[in-house]
């Protein structure tokens, strides 16, 4: 009886330890890809209007995130999917166009990617072919460099045409303990910036003038 009992708690002991281990197995990577992709400046694409095709056009997002239309004028689609383009082009061609329909042909477009910049071995502009987190995209950039200060690793994040939130992490404690959940995933045009001397103080959020001028000299 008693050899039994042992028998049940080991059991026992032993799918509980298993469970605990698989829930520590970090999840696959998924690609970027999954997600729509969402205009930006400098994309090409072409508008075709099925019933009007004397309006038909290739436009580029300009700087400021607007296309220029020949029916319908300025109108801003950086931010926008492909298909939240096309309904806000309908839109404004219906002052026009009787129920026009069109479609948009993307012809050129920038792929994801992150910089970093700092106490890395290769700094630079790195392509984002799956997501990636801020720890792996230091490996991706060769690792930290032995004066690196780790415990301040510093993530600049756009949040308009001209301001970027500031988000500082502790990546030394993360490889320290392997608390993974706190590593953060990266979005595209995220930048990272490892420094080799303690960061005193910085603000949450940035111009993007000054976070250009801060990943310049250290690129």
């Amino acid at each position: 009886m008693k050899k039994s009992l042992l028998l049940l708690i080991a059991i026992c002991f032993l799918s509980s330890a298993a469970g605990a281990i698989a829930r520590q197995v970090p999840p696959r990577l998924t690609t970027v890809t999954e997600e729509r992709y969402r205009l930006q400046p400098g994309d090409v694409f072409e508008v075709q209007f099925r019933y009007s095709p004397e309006f038909n056009q290739t436009v580029t997002v300009q700087p400021d995130g607007y296309v220029s239309l020949e029916v319908g004028g300025d109108l801003k689609v950086a931010g926008s999917t492909i298909e939240q383009a096309r309904l806000a082009i309908l839109k404004k061609a219906s002052a026009r166009l009787q129920d026009p329909v069109a479609t948009i042909v993307l012809k050129e477009f920038q792929k994801p990617y992150f910089v970093i910049a700092g106490e890395v071995n290769a700094p630079g502009k790195i392509e984002m072919r799956e997501r990636v987190t801020a720890l792996q995209a230091i490996m991706l950039a060769g690792g930290m460099k032995e004066a690196a200060r780790s415990s301040q690793v510093v993530v600049f994040r756009r949040i308009n045409t001209d301001t970027a939130e500031v988000k500082l992490l502790n990546l030394k404690d993360i490889r320290r303990t392997s608390d993974l959940e706190n590593d953060l995933t990266l979005q595209p045009g995220d930048m990272v910036f490892v420094p080799r001397d303690k960061i005193s103080k910085i603000e949450r959020f940035m111009k993007l003038a000054s976070v250009a001028a801060f990943m310049a000299p250290r690129l």
